[in-house]
């Protein structure tokens, strides 16, 4: 079965700085693959070639076996990948419901032509967009919370309504950039829950990075470890925490 993700031999250079050096792996289709490692060990960097904000030096990034590279930042969701930010890109100002049917709109056939003069496939797409974003509200539990001004709510719950428009891009593969960041215990906890919920009930595959080692290695399938821009590490949670490569570069120890 071609993997969901194919990262071939990847390499990122900023002038004289190699960020990513041959960073190699599949993620198979319905898992969730964790990505782990100190700071400046290159996750960051990964992560936004992925997410097409960079474009790697050398090396090759295949989605469900095709090459993403030739495709724009923009162009990415329509392809199958969602993905939410460590620091919350919602709009403050706006209800759950407006920032959630931003995600949706990403799958719109419309366009501007069918939006300037109100065609049929804009007012179709539009409710499309409608139960899209609804059914992804209730599935994190916000549907109480649809007309609420999302920079009035607690952090957790904003939290929540990112990975509701991530959600609603319809993805086939969701990256999650440090989603336990800024939660307490209790909000970890229920976070957990939602990712195996979402990979259980959408067969969505998912790729985290994440510092909280008890969140990523409770719901990760694989673990791939980096330190300063190379792969230390990859495999089961357990194997990986006790690699001693591993552990002397990121989990602690001797």
């Amino acid at each position: 079965m071609t993997p969901v993700l194919s990262v071939r031999d990847v390499t990122m250079r900023f002038g004289g700085i190699v960020a990513l050096s041959g960073i190699t792996f599949d993620m198979p289709s319905g898992t969730i693959l964790g990505l782990i490692g100190p700071n400046g060990a290159g996750k960051t960097t990964l992560f936004n070639c992925l997410s097409r904000l960079y474009t790697p030096t050398g090396g090759d990034i295949l989605f469900q076996g095709k090459s993403i590279l030739g495709h724009p930042s923009h162009a990415i969701a329509r392809l199958g990948i969602g993905r939410t930010f460590q620091n919350l890109a919602l709009f403050r100002g706006l209800s759950v419901l407006d920032n959630v049917l931003v995600g949706a709109h990403a799958r719109l056939r419309a366009n501007s032509f069918d939006d300037a003069f109100r065609t049929f496939r804009a007012v179709s797409s539009e409710r499309e967009a409608s139960r899209i974003a609804l059914e992804a509200l209730d599935h994190l539990g916000l549907r109480e919370h649809s007309d609420d001004l999302v920079g009035e709510l607690p952090f957790g719950t904003q939290k929540r309504v990112e990975l509701a428009r991530a959600l609603a891009t319809d993805p086939s593969l969701l990256l999650l950039d440090e989603p336990a960041c800024g939660l307490n215990h209790e909000e970890v906890r229920e976070l957990g829950g939602l990712i195996r919920s979402i990979r259980a009930d959408k067969r969505i595959s998912i790729l985290l990075v994440e510092h909280n080692m008890d969140l990523v290695m409770s719901v990760s399938d694989t673990i791939v470890a980096l330190n300063f821009g190379r792969k230390i590490g990859e495999g089961a949670p357990e194997a990986v925490q006790a690699d001693p490569t591993v552990i002397a570069a990121y989990l602690g120890g001797s």
